[in-house]
């Protein structure tokens, strides 16, 4: 993964539904992803729940999206997928 230059953060999240998102970033790149294959892991397991998924919130400080049980994902790399999924539709 590369980190972008400026930094980006995400400046809005919804919660669509099953374990798709859109999210908004400061420069203005905005799409849906499907989060469903990066639920591995002790931390994001609990996230194959899609009650607990859907609670899915963003952080004021961290400038991303969190979950109730401490998950969180980097904005650089949510910037990734959301870049790929926009490209992708074009």
């Amino acid at each position: 993964m590369e980190f972008t230059d400026p930094p980006v953060w995400v400046t809005d999240a919804r919660y669509v539904g099953g374990y798709r998102v859109r999210l908004r970033f400061n420069d203005g790149l905005e799409g849906e992803i499907d989060l469903s294959s990066e639920l591995h892991g002790q931390v994001f397991e609990p996230l194959r729940d899609v009650a607990l998924f859907g609670q899915l919130r963003l952080h004021p400080e961290y400038e991303t999206i969190v979950w109730p049980n401490g998950a969180d994902l980097a904005p650089e790399f949510l910037y990734e997928q959301v870049k790929r999924a926009v490209s992708d539709a074009a």
